[in-house]
């Protein structure tokens, strides 16, 4: 049986180029409570198509949270942000922009795209997987989410 069939799997979709900060990521939410389901895709179209489940997803769960890099190939996270958004489908999926961006504009920008939350990653290991092992953790085990609702 797979992490994906396991009932009450949380599904996550990293939205993020770098293998090193995927990587991390993962390590940061291998503790998660309960089963979890890590999902990558590496740039901003494959984003969309795996949340519209186009292409090669039409099979993709929907995630209970989006963690969204800002600077992607193909098409930037602040287009992804705004198309999640908009999508009367999608829009209630949380978002939260992960990025290394500490650009007042960036953070404006992602608030008035409805993002969630707002959080620059931070340069040192231990500093980056406490944050993300934080964000997993209030959006997965404390809130309650739409798709849990």
């Amino acid at each position: 049986m797979t992490e994906a069939t396991v009932a009450g799997t949380k599904h996550l979709l990293v939205v993020e180029d770098d293998p090193g900060d995927v990587l991390l990521t993962r390590e940061a939410l291998a503790g998660a409570t309960g089963p979890l389901a890590v999902h990558v895709v590496e740039d901003g179209e494959e984003a969309v198509d795996f949340l519209r489940r186009e292409g090669g997803h039409s099979g993709a769960p929907r995630p209970d949270l989006v963690l969204l890099d800002l600077n992607l190939p193909r098409l930037d996270g602040r287009e992804v942000l705004a198309r999640i958004k908009s999508d009367p489908g999608l829009r209630s999926i949380p978002v939260v922009v992960l990025t290394t961006s500490k650009a007042v504009e960036d953070v404006r920008r992602s608030y008035e795209l409805h993002a969630n939350a707002f959080v620059t990653k931070p340069a040192e290991l231990d500093r980056f997987l406490s944050v993300v092992r934080q964000v997993g953790e209030f959006f997965l085990n404390v809130v309650r989410l739409p798709n849990r609702a």
